[in-house]
Formats: structure tokens, C-alpha cells, sequence
């Protein structure tokens, strides 16, 4: 009855989830649904396994959500963003319009600003782009997914994204893990998504189909509004979309070169923290209690997006503050921006904690570790299915290694190549129908599900899934490298 009662229990979140209620009520109420069905204590259950777990999350992680969120509304306060995307879409022009889109979104994602963020700034100048390009509007969601939610969250060497930061702890790895395997899978991500778009765009054109949109309204403002789309946003990533329009915006934009320069600083401190500072310092005195009886290993990952975002946002202010006219409410707007999204996945992993605690996880641990085709297969499955049954690839992600991680620890695999695959395998599924990324992301282009989504399951499910098999392949074959 128990492995009945972890599907009826995980059923009902999905199933509530979809249908707009609070990840901040669901999950608590759903993992007690299961641990009553498994005849479990309950108030032992959410007050001991479920709060610790999520405040352990917090603990680890808040550092990143806060610093991400604060710099993604920085960025985009200050104009930088748009800059940014203006100068790629302008040298590119509009027979480039969907290429330009892909960059403009790449860039700025890779670069540590929240791909909510540039799904608000990238939307309006889309509508615009693809309207002189006279190309479909329903084709500016899958090109802005490309862009922002595939290769620069999962796979490319050193991204700040929390995705690729959630695997160091478990693992002991810093941000550019298997940086070999991780720029092939972005080629692959990349290569496939523009061209299942330069193919979709053809068709288009040949069937005399034109660009369509005539809505009056702002569909980017009034996605912000929205309760449900905020609830199911703040599920999947770092950023509540209601900050968005606090704070007062920059009158003038910044050459591209300064709105720029905060982007190349997050990676090249990044590269320099992973890779020459934390290899040079002594930090035995991790091992004592008070610091939690802990390694560098384990959290010099974290240490190095907390670095690099916080020097981004020194950057960023030092050169912009002339136009960050509200400094304050802007940053108080970006740090209220990550509250609400790190208790939202906190939650989610408190939820799988509970689960996993129960007897019956045994037997859903041991089916997932004889999978069929080794470790890794079964890791990316893993990593898959939790993504897409939360919605959130940070959730899912959290909840498979906190649960399987240190079985996979004992495999005697490369801990690079499992956090790529883990990180991949997080990135794909989750961009099923009700993640909180794409309801964002249609809300925002003005677009509906029957006729945006099944480009974006192309440049954002089926691209990833052929990377992440190349991936598998390559890392069985020739290990991580």
C-alpha cells in the first residue's frame, strides 16, 4: 500500500499543482498523504524530515537564489539587458530575426541573469523583430526557450544557473564539470534547435502563413500579474516574475560594451574562483563542527557563483549607477525576487525527503538503480522523470540525488560526468506543459499551448534528450572529459 500511496501522494501534486494551487500548500499536504498511507508518523514526518530537509536546501542555497535574482533585476533596471539584445538582433537584422532571438537569450542567461528576466525583456523586442521578419508569432517562444532554458542552463562549462550548482555539493565538483561533454551537448542543443526552427519557419512561409499577432494588451505585463503564472513560475526557477516591474527603469541604455562587461565577470570570476583561488586556500577548517564538520569539495562550487555574481553585481553598479535611478527599490525588488522561489522548491524537496524516507522508496530505489544500461542511464532517468512529474528541474533535481546520490557516489563513476548527466537529465522533461518555465514564457509571447508548444518541445525536450543520449554514449565510452 505504500509505493500505492507515493503515487497516489505524487499524482495529487502534479494533478493540484496544474491546476494553480501553491506548491506551499501541496507539498506538505501530499507528503503527508503519503507517509499516513504508509503508516508513518505524520507530525514526525513534516516537523523533522520535510522542515529539516527544506531548511537545509535554504541553508545551502539562498546565497545563489538572493545573488541571482538581485543581479537579473540589475541587469535589466539598468537597460543591460535590453542593450544587449538590441546589438545582437541589430548586427544580425531581421533575416536573421530568429538566430538573433537564440544569441540575444544565450548571451545574457549564460552570462547569470534569470531566464525570467529575459523572457520579460526579449518578448516585446521578439514581437518587434519577428513582425519586420514578417515571420509567425507562435515560433517566438520555442526560439526564446532555445536560447534561455537549454544548452546555457545545463550544459555549457560553468554556468551559473542553479541547476548546475545544485550537483556540486553531492558530487564535489565545481561549475565547469566535464567541460568536453558539456560543450558537445550544447553544440547538439544548439545545431538541432536552430534547425528544427529555419525548418519550421520555411514551412511556415511556404504555406503564405505571416505574422498574426493583433492583441492590443501587453501580454509581458499582464503575465507579471498573474497569480497563477507567478505560482507555477516561482516552481521552476530563481525568480518571482512579480518583481519585474519594480523599481524604475533606465532612461537611457548603456553602450554595449559596459552592459556586457557584468556578463564576462561572472564567468571569468567564476573560472578563476573554480580553478586558482579555491585550489590555493586552506580550508581544513571546514572539517570543525561549528562550520559544519564539512569539505571544500563540498561547497567550493557554491563558493564560486557566490563570488562571481557578487563581483557581477559590484560591476554592475559601479558602471550603471547613473542609470539605476531607484537603486534601493531595485534591489529590494531583486532580493524579494528570490523568497518566494527558493520556498517554493524547498518545499518540493522537503516533499521528496519525506517520500524517499518511507520503506516502500526502497523498492522505487531499487528499480531505478537496475535500469537497464548502467549508472548513468538510470541517473538520467532518474533526473528525468523527477523533473517532470515537479515541474522544476532544480526540484527534481535535488529530490533524485538527495535520495540517490551517494549510492551513485559508490559506482566508482567520475563525478564530473555524473553532475553533467544529472544536470542534462534535469533539463529536459521538465519542459513539459505545466512547468512554470513555459506557462511563463507563452504568457509572456502572448502565445497559447496548441500553438506554440510543439516547437518548444522540439528546441527544448527532443534537443536536449539527443544531447543528453550523445552524452551518456560518449561518457561510457571515453569517460569524462
Amino acid at each position: 500500500m505504500s509505493v500505492v500511496g507515493i503515487l497516489i501522494a505524487l499524482g495529487l501534486l502534479v494533478w493540484l499543482a496544474y491546476r494553480g494551487w501553491s506548491i506551499l500548500l501541496l507539498a506538505p499536504l501530499c507528503a503527508l498523504i503519503a507517509a499516513l498511507l504508509a503508516g508513518q508518523p505524520l507530525l514526525a514526518n513534516w516537523t523533522q524530515t520535510f522542515m529539516s530537509n527544506a531548511a537545509a536546501f535554504v541553508a545551502q542555497f539562498f546565497p545563489i537564489f538572493l545573488l541571482g535574482a538581485l543581479f537579473g533585476k540589475l541587469m535589466e533596471a539598468s537597460g543591460s539587458v535590453e542593450a544587449i539584445a538590441k546589438y545582437l538582433t541589430e548586427r544580425l537584422g531581421t533575416k536573421r530575426a530568429m538566430l538573433a532571438i537564440v544569441l540575444a537569450g544565450a548571451f545574457v542567461t549564460y552570462g547569470g541573469v534569470s531566464l525570467f528576466v529575459a523572457f520579460f525583456v526579449l518578448a516585446p523586442m521578439g514581437h518587434a523583430l519577428f513582425k519586420a521578419a514578417n515571420i509567425p508569432h507562435r515560433l517566438m517562444p520555442a526560439a526564446i526557450a532555445l536560447g534561455t532554458s537549454t544548452f546555457t542552463m545545463s550544459a555549457m562549462p560553468g554556468t551559473p544557473a542553479i541547476q548546475n550548482a545544485i550537483p556540486m555539493p553531492f558530487f564535489g565538483t565545481n561549475p565547469f564539470a566535464a567541460p568536453g561533454l558539456g560543450l558537445t551537448a550544447s553544440a547538439i542543443m544548439l545545431g538541432f534547435g536552430l534547425w528544427w526552427l529555419a525548418r519550421a519557419e520555411a514551412k511556415a512561409r511556404r504555406a503564405g502563413e505571416a505574422y498574426n499577432y493583433a492583441d492590443p494588451t501587453n501580454p509581458a505585463a499582464a503575465a507579471a500579474a498573474d497569480e497563477i503564472v507567478r505560482g507555477r513560475a516561482t516552481t521552476a526557477h530563481e525568480f518571482d516574475p512579480e518583481e519585474i516591474a519594480r523599481g524604475a527603469h533606465a532612461a537611457a541604455l548603456p553602450p554595449f560594451v559596459l552592459a556586457a562587461l557584468p556578463l564576462v565577470t561572472v564567468v571569468s570570476v567564476n573560472l578563476i574562483m573554480s580553478f586558482w583561488v579555491l585550489q590555493k586556500i586552506d580550508a581544513s577548517f571546514l572539517s570543525e563542527e561549528q562550520w559544519g564538520a564539512t569539505s571544500l569539495a563540498a561547497v567550493g562550487g557554491v563558493w564560486s557563483v557566490i563570488v562571481a555574481l557578487a563581483a557581477a553585481i559590484v560591476v554592475l553598479i559601479a558602471t550603471s549607477f547613473n542609470r539605476l535611478p531607484t537603486l534601493r527599490a531595485t534591489m529590494d525588488a531583486g532580493a524579494n525576487a528570490a523568497v518566494l522561489p527558493i520556498i517554493s522548491v524547498a518545499s518540493l524537496v522537503g516533499f521528496g525527503a519525506v517520500v524517499a524516507s518511507l520503506p516502500a522508496f526502497e523498492a522505487v530505489k531499487t528499480w531505478v538503480l537496475g535500469i537497464e544500461g548502467g549508472p548513468l542511464v538510470s541517473l538520467a532517468v532518474a533526473t528525468n522523470i523527477l523533473a517532470a512529474l515537479t515541474g522544476s528541474a532544480s526540484g527534481g533535481l535535488t529530490i533524485a540525488l538527495d535520495a540517490l546520490g551517494p549510492t551513485y557516489m559508490q559506482t566508482g563513476l567520475d563525478p564530473g560526468l555524473m553532475h553533467r548527466v544529472a544536470v542534462i537529465g534535469a533539463g529536459t522533461l521538465d519542459s513539459l506543459p505545466h512547468n512554470g518555465a513555459v506557462v511563463t514564457l507563452l504568457a509572456v509571447c502572448g502565445s497559447k499551448h496548441r500553438e506554440s508548444y510543439g516547437d518548444v518541445v522540439m528546441a527544448a525536450i527532443v534537443g536536449p534528450i539527443v544531447a543528453l543520449v550523445a552524452v551518456i554514449g560518449l561518457g561510457s565510452g571515453l569517460g569524462s572529459f
